[in-house]
């Protein structure tokens, strides 16, 4: 079987169009509804410890495309996130069936990500080889993405895509010549900053809000020769705009929300976002606090999001980063203390961002599924958005983005 090609955006605009012919949106039977849930929702595939609330996600008529779709999260794992030592251990038995169940197609999963210290590259290489070991030992669940090409690959064989991401660029260190390195050992992400100021700019929490410096011009060139997304998620409002003026190539928000919508510094402007759009790129939504002012965030407020992002960039430039693990959330004790602890160790490293507090969980509860692209789907159809706008949200936008920037 021939490899497919990276699909362009003509092909894009008219695979879009043909999807509005998929049925109309029905009442699915009772039954696939348990079926969809059973075991997910109730944690029967999660870890002790690990990253569901009991009875988490409402059952809710199915969006009847989400099996044949494109499923792309801009930043999610298999494994432990937003959690310490991410790393230090290998994938679970139940990770793994975590993964298969979610019916996701690819992933941007981080393995480098806010370090400033002089360990950054050491610990982003080992990173990649954490990711290795994993595609080794699980080479029938996870494929490595080099190319827009590998997605429709691991759709085709029920994998799940792995794309090597950078939440940070300090593994580069002074040297725009390792882009070219991290590159051929398949990195094809790398966000600019996280939140604090870095050789490349400032992020999202410098008060100076500086620009791009002139080694983050350099460090943008390279990345798009080599082919590397720019992605501007964490980082700084001027250093944001910057990047998307420099780079030649259309640029990303991997993960973020809208600051009209929730005025906190993790989200992006209007004019940002527009900017982002004009140049082709892509802003995923999140399913972080920062959804909204206090509290726990529910599907509305995520919806709310995605509606203000396509209303503002247009719906050919919106999807999903959830920012969050394939494998629920268990609030057992041990994770609300831990939880608490990595907060305060944000805090004290000056890197937590208004808007993370110990009460409050990375995730939306009614999402706490490994499905939850699927409940993502079905919210979005039930708000009135067509298949074809709910296909390009899903995964067709990021597809087209990387078959863009990768080729």
């Amino acid at each position: 079987m021939t490899t497919p090609r990276p699909i362009s955006r003509r092909e894009f605009a008219r695979l879009a169009a043909a999807a509005a012919a998929l049925p109309p949106l029905v009442p699915s039977p009772l039954d696939r509804l348990r079926s969809r849930t059973a075991g997910l929702a109730r944690g029967s595939l999660v870890p002790p410890g690990a990253p569901v609330s009991p009875g988490a996600g409402p059952l809710s008529p199915a969006w009847p495309g989400y099996d044949q779709a494109i499923v792309i999260d801009c930043l999610a794992t298999p494994g432990p996130f937003n959690v310490p030592n991410m790393f230090a251990a290998p994938y679970t038995a139940a990770m793994v069936a975590n993964a298969r169940a979610s019916g996701i197609t690819a992933v941007n999963v981080t393995l480098g990500a806010g370090d400033n210290g002089t360990a950054a590259f050491v610990n982003t290489v080992r990173g990649i080889a954490f990711a290795e070991r994993e595609l080794e030992a699980h080479g029938d669940a996870f494929l490595k993405v080099r190319t827009a090409a590998d997605i429709a690959r691991a759709r085709a064989s029920g994998r799940l895509g792995l794309i090597y991401g950078f939440q940070d660029a300090t593994m580069f260190e002074d040297d725009a010549g390792r882009v070219d390195l991290f590159h051929q050992l398949g990195v094809r992400i790398c966000q600019l900053t996280y939140n604090v100021r870095n050789l490349v700019g400032d992020g999202c929490l410098e008060p100076a809000n500086g620009g791009l410096s002139a080694f983050g011009r350099r460090v943008v060139a390279r990345m798009n020769a080599a082919g590397m997304l720019v992605d501007l998620s964490h980082v700084g409002e001027r250093t944001t705009l910057d990047a998307i003026a420099a780079s030649t190539r259309p640029v990303a928000v991997t993960h973020s929300g809208c600051k009209a919508v929730n005025d906190v510094p993790r989200n992006k402007t209007d004019d940002q976002l527009r900017r982002l759009a004009a140049k082709g790129g892509v802003v995923g939504i999140y399913m972080m606090p920062f959804l909204r002012g206090s509290g726990q965030p529910g599907p509305d407020d995520f919806v709310r999001h995605v509606e203000h992002a396509v209303n503002t960039c247009g719906e050919d430039h919106v999807g999903v980063g959830s920012d969050l693990s394939i494998t629920p959330l268990d609030l057992t004790p041990e994770f609300r203390a831990l939880h608490a602890g990595f907060v305060r160790q944000r805090r004290a490293a000056g890197i937590s961002a208004p808007g993370e507090a110990e009460d409050v969980f990375n995730y939306v509860p009614e999402f706490n599924t490994p499905r939850r692209m699927e409940l993502v789907a079905d919210a979005l159809a039930r708000k009135g958005h067509g298949s074809a706008r709910i296909l390009k949200i899903l995964g067709a936008n990021w597809q087209r983005l990387f078959g863009e920037v990768w080729a």
